[in-house]
C-alpha cells in the first residue's frame, strides 16, 4: 500500500506561490535536485492537479532530449516517461495522455482505492489546489516541505481545507547551502 508524499516549497510565510501563481521566488539547484531524486527513485507514481499536471506535460516528456538538458533534466525527464501519473481533474480527457489516469469529483474514494493498489509511495508535486482537497479528506500521509528564505506576504497558502487538527511528527530536516531547508513530517493518524 502505498503512501501520499506532499513536495511543496513554501515561503517562510506559508505561501506555494505568489498571488498570481507566481513562482520564479522558489530556490532550485543542483544540490536540491540530487536530495530530491534520490526521494523519487524510489518510487513510480506521482499525483498532480490539472494545472501542475499541464505544465509538466509541457515540459518534462521532451526536457532530457534537449541538447543543453542538465543532469537533472535527464534524470527527470527518464523518471517522468516511465512513472504512472496520477491527474485530479474534471476537465481533462485520460485517454489524450499515456500512463496516466484521471480522477475527477469521486478523488475521495479513488485515492484510498489507488493507495491500496499502488506499491511504493504516491508522490504529489506541488499542485497547491490538489493538495487541499487532499488536505480536506485527509489523504496525506507525509509531507516534505521546502522552506524557502522569502517572504511573500500574499499568495497561495500551501494548507487550506483542514476540517480538523492534524498532528505531524518531524522525521528530518535537512538544510541545503542556498538556504532553503527541507521539513520531513509524516501525518501522525
Amino acid at each position: 500500500m502505498g503512501n501520499i508524499v506532499l513536495f511543496m516549497h513554501a515561503s517562510l510565510d506559508g505561501f506555494a506561490a505568489g498571488k498570481n501563481g507566481e513562482m520564479r521566488w522558489i530556490r532550485v539547484d543542483e544540490e536540491i535536485f540530487d536530495y530530491v531524486g534520490e526521494r523519487i527513485a524510489k518510487t513510480n507514481t506521482a499525483l498532480y492537479g490539472r494545472i501542475t499536471f499541464e505544465m509538466m506535460e509541457g515540459y518534462w516528456p521532451t526536457a532530457g532530449d534537449q541538447p543543453n538538458a542538465s543532469k537533472h533534466d535527464k534524470e527527470h525527464a527518464a523518471w517522468y516517461k516511465s512513472a504512472h501519473k496520477v491527474v485530479l481533474s474534471n476537465t481533462l480527457d485520460q485517454t489524450a495522455f499515456t500512463n496516466t489516469t484521471v480522477i475527477g469529483k469521486d478523488y475521495a474514494t479513488a485515492i484510498p482505492q489507488l493507495k491500496k493498489e499502488t506499491t511504493g509511495d504516491i508522490l504529489v508535486f506541488g499542485s497547491p489546489t490538489a493538495t487541499h482537497a487532499l488536505l480536506t479528506e485527509n489523504l496525506i500521509d507525509e509531507c516534505w516541505l521546502f522552506v524557502n528564505p522569502v517572504l511573500l506576504g500574499e499568495g497561495i497558502p500551501v494548507f487550506k481545507g483542514i476540517k480538523e487538527q492534524q498532528s505531524l511528527k518531524l522525521m528530518n530536516t535537512h538544510v541545503f547551502s542556498s538556504g532553503v531547508v527541507c521539513l520531513q513530517h509524516e501525518v501522525q493518524r
